[in-house]
């Protein structure tokens, strides 16, 4: 195997040695580089021997001589180095099969690459990888692995799944734990599937092995008005939702005396759902579930109300929009009226904004498009708008329709801002 070398960094440790673009990277040491983990592990001392095919053909072995953790200054045709590893599963809640037609072609892929979980903390389900893979895991280390489980259930794993080896290759985790390898897991909630007993089942054998699993994330399934042909699966109601918040709770006690530490946590959404009020900062420890939805709305609350007091108030009159979605709509009013109470001359409207696009069963912001905002806002703006840059992809410049912020901002004429989910730049922001 090789990697196709498309840039030398000038001046880098490789530069430096004469190896040139268009080259290929064969080896480093005696280890042959298949993608970005063999580039990453093997690159890490800092006397190295290269081995490269030049290209006119012929192979050279560079001796390099670096920084230990320096880049070695190669560039590759993509980040990973080699193919992204697509999912082969078919789950009866996959949220890309709930998509319409006519979206950017990159929404409609669905990952399921071992490196990218430890790389972007992406979240697998192991149904891709091998015994090798997860030797390979071990030997370099790769930790946390952060797994998709949704129930250690081996044959009900297969039917949510559709994957003939969904459930054997639950068989991995032990492995990994033995190994001393820490592992992430959530589990997506369907009602009547792999909450109640099988919930209940789920956290048992999982909590065997702590510390290795170090927290377990229960997301609520969520449903879109594209689900044509696909498996009938209902939406938690506000009992259901407290019936799945009650399990956890019982179960984070035991684990917080045991362990010392609760170790599964209900996402935000469920605490919404069953209309409860979100727990302190404090309940979620490290945070280890942040990117899942674990812990947001009390960090966004905490934030915010440390920024507040940490700021001296003033009598300058604002004037802003806040566009929310449903689901943090009581958060943002809660914190909106705690700032009015230092800031008398704060005016705020804010207005929760209905997914109309994928249906108003979705109430979270990271799914609203620009047309939702337009259809929601339209002649109800007052000052500046300010919204939540989750509404827009990493890039942080198109949301999910493919309209931009500035289009957004020219319809509604208005200055649109779009706000990290951080409650001191929504302080700012909010007070300018």
């Amino acid at each position: 195997m090789s990697v196709y070398i498309k840039n030398v960094v000038a001046g880098s440790p490789c530069g430096a040695v004469g190896i040139v673009s268009g080259s290929e990277l064969l080896k480093i040491g005696r280890h042959e580089i298949n993608d970005v983990l063999d580039y990453q592990f093997y690159s890490m001392d800092d006397r190295l021997k290269l081995t490269v095919a030049l290209p006119d053909g012929s192979q050279k072995v560079f001796h390099i001589r670096k920084q230990e953790q320096e880049d070695l200054g190669l560039e590759f045709e993509t980040f990973l180095m080699s193919k992204q590893t697509g999912c082969k599963n078919k789950c009866v809640f996959c949220f890309i099969d709930q998509l319409p037609k006519g979206m950017r072609d990159s929404l409609y892929f669905k990952d399921d690459d071992e490196r990218l979980s430890f790389l972007f903390g992406n979240y697998i389900t192991l149904t891709n990888l091998s015994e090798e893979h997860i030797d390979r895991i071990i030997k370099m280390r790769i930790s946390p692995v952060n797994i998709s489980v949704h129930t250690v259930n081996p044959e009900l794993r297969v039917r949510m799944m559709k994957n003939k080896h969904a459930g054997e290759v639950l068989s991995y985790i032990p492995k990994l734990a033995k190994a001393g390898i820490f592992m992430n897991v959530q589990l997506v909630l369907c009602p009547g599937w792999n909450d109640r007993e099988e919930l209940e089942r789920s956290l048992e054998e999982l909590s065997c092995f702590f510390p290795q699993i170090q927290s377990i994330a229960c997301v609520p399934v969520g449903l879109t008005r594209y689900r044509d042909g696909l498996e009938p699966l209902t939406p938690y109601s506000k009992q259901s939702a407290s019936e799945v918040i009650d399990i956890i709770e019982r179960f984070s006690k035991e684990f917080l005396n045991e362990f010392g530490e609760r170790m599964v946590y209900p996402a935000d959404e469920f605490f919404l759902m069953a209309e409860r009020p979100i727990p302190d900062v404090s309940y979620y420890g490290e945070l280890t579930q942040l990117e899942n939805g674990v812990g947001m709305s009390a960090l966004l609350r905490d934030e915010f109300i440390t920024a507040l007091n940490e700021r001296s108030a003033d009598d300058k009159t604002r004037v802003v929009t806040i566009a929310t979605s449903v689901a943090a709509y009581g958060l943002i009013c809660d914190l909106v009226d705690a700032a009015r109470k230092k800031w008398h001359n704060l005016n705020c409207k804010i207005i929760p904004v209905p997914n109309r696009f994928f249906g108003e069963r979705i109430t979270v912001a990271g799914l609203i498009t620009g047309n939702d905002l337009i259809h929601a806002l339209k002649g109800n703006v007052q000052g500046k708008l300010l919204f939540s840059a989750n509404m827009l992809r990493m890039e942080r410049d198109v949301f999910l329709d493919d309209l931009t912020p500035e289009q957004v901002a020219q319809a509604l004429e208005t200055d649109a801002c779009p706000v990290e989910n951080d409650g001191y730049e929504l302080l700012s922001a909010l007070l300018g």
